[in-house]
């Protein structure tokens, strides 16, 4: 299988105002593969955002290194790694822009990565194609084209931050507890949707996630970290021979 991601021992150690040193990412060495769809689980701490901002490029390594496609970019700066990254955060808001459209922020995402010029002429031409899009999600979106996305409900607000974020089938998906912040409904409503865009677009994602549920019935590996460590990598079938108690144990 083709590696998408690599890092190779990478370690992020922070200071803490105090002239001590505290490690956050602990020598963690990790292959994402093309098509995977991993769910990382870990308590407060364990390292799982920094891992996450560690492959975004929005935290600098303190050692070791990380590739993408075979490239190393251990000193590329976030901006230069979002031709291949894509990133869903807690947050509704942090995906879209909140005074344009449902469908200008579609556009936007459409041309994410290219020479884009004076993207919203283009709009009237995308319309349609949006429309069917939206209308497969089956949350109402679809009625909504020209809506301020800073209009929209919380769960309406993050279906269109993923549907953005997989529009252009990104290298890899990253999924920060993107449903954390949704009443238990909307955010089983909102998994389905990942799930299925997942699959469909034969995507690679990484998703962190507090839900035991979710980490256990999604994706086809499951990182346990603990104290900036991998301590678990497990493959679907693993996980599935494992009980309840006996992941709970992992975090004692």
């Amino acid at each position: 299988m083709n590696a998408i991601v690599e890092l190779k021992n990478a370690t992020v150690v922070v200071n803490n105002g105090l002239d001590q040193e505290r490690v956050i990412l602990d020598d963690v060495s990790l292959t994402i593969y093309q098509h995977d769809f991993i769910t990382i689980l870990g308590g407060n701490g364990a390292g799982k955002s920094t891992l996450f901002n560690v492959i975004a490029g929005t935290l600098s390594l303190t050692k070791g290194s990380i590739s993408i496609l075979g490239e190393d970019v251990t000193k590329w700066p976030a901006e230069k790694r979002a031709k291949y990254l894509a990133r869903v955060f807690q947050d509704p808001k942090m995906g879209t822009a909140p005074r344009m459209t449902v469908a200008e922020n579609l556009l936007i995402a459409k041309y994410r990565g290219q020479s884009r010029g004076l993207v919203p002429r283009q709009l009237p031409q995308h319309l349609e194609d949006f429309e069917a899009t939206l209308t497969l999600i089956g949350n109402g979106l679809e009625k909504h084209l020209t809506t301020p996305a800073g209009l929209l409900s919380g769960g309406q607000r993050q279906a269109l931050s993923l549907l953005m974020a997989t529009l252009k089938q990104p290298e890899l998906l990253l999924l920060d507890e993107h449903t954390a912040a949704l009443d238990p409904k909307t955010s089983q409503s909102l998994m389905d949707l990942t799930d299925n865009l997942i699959a469909q677009q034969e995507l690679t994602a990484l998703m962190v996630t507090h839900q035991m549920e979710d980490a256990l019935r999604y994706g086809n590996r499951l990182i346990v970290m603990k104290d900036g460590k991998i301590i678990k990598d497990l493959t679907k079938n693993q996980k599935a021979q494992m009980k309840l108690e006996d992941y709970y144990r992992l975090f004692e």
